[in-house]
């Protein structure tokens, strides 16, 4: 998590010292060019502020949702990335450019919440618990109250942070790790 968020730090500066070359990589919507940008704009960010944000909770909810193993993580945070993406692709307004890790901060918020209750692990129940406890107020952040915040972003990441508790459950596959 921390390579990740390193990586992050090093596109946004790649990005201020070439006067925000990299934000061409955000999401327009409905453009089908576009679509090639939906995982790209995960790891691009407006500025270091906006990557300041996002850092802290991409590295605890981070770390907490690979606990489960690398191969789950990879997967839970691609379909997170996928659905958030898509998501401010299909429904963000016109001529809006939308780049950020917090679709992937709200997806694995959801994941840590729900997770526990699908897979019926009370050590997984407590750490959805204690997320919601340190992380919570974040679900006013899917509420369309911020000019200039994708809460499009926001709630698919979430939704796709939810699905992802069910689609990688160990219910439902017993044997993956």
């Amino acid at each position: 998590m921390v390579a990740w968020a390193a990586l992050l730090w090093i596109l946004e500066s790649i990005d201020r010292f070439s006067g925000g070359a990299l934000d061409t990589f955000g999401i327009r919507p409905r453009e089908a060019s576009e679509l090639r940008d939906v995982v790209p704009a995960a790891f691009m960010h407006f500025g270091f502020e906006h990557l300041a944000a996002n850092t802290v909770p991409l590295l605890v909810l981070g770390f907490l949702a690979a606990l489960r193993g690398t191969r789950r993580f990879l997967g839970v945070v691609a379909m997170i990335t996928l659905a958030s993406g898509i998501g401010v692709w299909l429904v963000a307004p016109p001529d809006s450019n939308t780049a950020g890790a917090s679709g992937v901060v709200f997806g694995l918020f959801g994941y840590l919440l729900v997770r526990g209750f699908v897979d019926r692990r009370a050590a997984d129940i407590l750490v959805g618990l204690l997320v919601a406890v340190l992380y919570g107020s974040i679900l006013w952040g899917v509420l369309p109250t911020n000019e200039g915040v994708s809460w499009q972003g926001h709630l698919f990441g979430l939704l796709g942070g939810v699905g992802a508790a069910f689609f990688f459950s160990e219910r439902k596959h017993p044997s993956s790790a």
